[in-house]
């Protein structure tokens, strides 16, 4: 009786992991060629060739920050700013990192295609726009490290427009308050 009920364990056991890895073999089968927008917020379908291209424009805004953050570290320099400086240092050492690394990335992608495996061109091109993502927020960060602005890019001015259907009291000006109670009465004093 034992042995039976061992044999049926063992059965019941490796008919499970065979439908197990069926399935995983078959969500292996179908290549998928979703990749994450730079903005994080969804998942985009893009080719080889479309994300290749996407990767390249990735690595010319990624030097372009660099080079703007190394314009940037020099003038801190010449100034003698040391917290601007440490600051940029520190940026700008983040950011070749991250470049590197997306150097390496591309470089991996663009084997992918030419292998036209979507998977792991997919894979890579999800780790570049991280990577992406990470110069952007480095940028931010080392403007604010100047003390430049994120989200604007020369003088700011303000405009008040006042509705002409306002009326010209002043809602600020309050009538003088109108006493309502009377003060009470003494309770301990004799008459």
């Amino acid at each position: 009786m034992r042995r039976y009920q061992i044999i049926g364990y063992t059965l019941v056991g490796l008919a499970a992991a065979a439908l197990v890895g069926q399935s995983a073999a078959s969500a292996q089968d179908a290549p998928d060629t979703t990749a994450v927008d730079p903005a994080g917020a969804k998942q985009v379908n893009l080719s080889t060739a479309d994300q290749v291209s996407a990767a390249e424009g990735y690595l010319r805004n990624m030097e372009t920050t660099r080079e703007s953050i190394r314009r940037d570290l020099e003038d801190a320099r010449q100034q003698r700013d040391v917290v601007k400086t440490l600051c940029l240092n520190d940026k700008l050492n983040q950011l070749d990192v991250a470049i590197r690394s997306a150097t390496d990335r591309k470089r991996g992608l663009d084997l992918a295609a030419s292998r036209g495996d979507a998977d792991l061109a997919n894979h890579e091109f999800t780790i570049l726009s991280v990577l992406f993502q990470r110069g952007q927020q480095l940028d931010a960060e080392a403007k604010q490290c100047i003390g430049k602005e994120v989200g604007f890019v020369g003088e700011s001015s303000t405009t008040v427009d006042i509705d002409p259907n306002l009326p010209f009291e002043d809602p600020t000006d309050l009538p003088d308050p109108v006493v309502i109670a009377q003060p009470p009465n003494c309770a301990s004093c004799n008459r």
